[in-house]
């Protein structure tokens, strides 16, 4: 399993977020269609992502990224997946295929994020040892 840094992760999450926030926003009708969701379903998850992708920028945008605020990303993330599998379970019946492997998709990618940063954020958190 690759070693990413918890500043790594934040970085590449919050990315991930704006892009799917951008691409939600500016085509929320053609998104919608393409997975075969309610269009009020694409444009709240497309909002949910921008104010969490301000946040990941915030938890890195110190010397040190802040470890309670990765932590508390990473259980947010954790909630994104369980509402990703609820969908999944309420309209999977009128989701086109292509939907389906999508938000399984991100669902996967969202819960990696959340390890890495939930283990980031637990692992910087820990003293280093003293030489003398």
């Amino acid at each position: 399993m690759p070693n990413f840094t918890l500043r790594q992760t934040l970085v590449a999450d919050g990315i991930a977020s704006t892009g799917f926030f951008l691409l939600g926003i500016f085509v929320t009708s053609a998104v919608a269609t393409l997975l075969g969701l309610p269009e009020t379903l694409v444009l709240v998850a497309t909002w949910i992502c921008l104010p969490s992708a301000i946040l990941m920028f915030l938890a890195v945008g110190r010397e040190k990224p802040n470890k309670a605020l990765a932590k508390n990303i990473a259980i947010g993330n954790c909630l994104w997946v369980i509402a990703s599998l609820v969908v999944l379970a309420l309209y999977a019946q009128s989701m086109t295929t292509l939907g389906i492997v999508a938000v399984a998709a991100q669902a996967l990618v969202v819960l990696e994020f959340a390890f890495f940063e939930w283990r980031g954020a637990k692992t910087s958190a820990q003293p280093a040892a003293a030489f003398s």
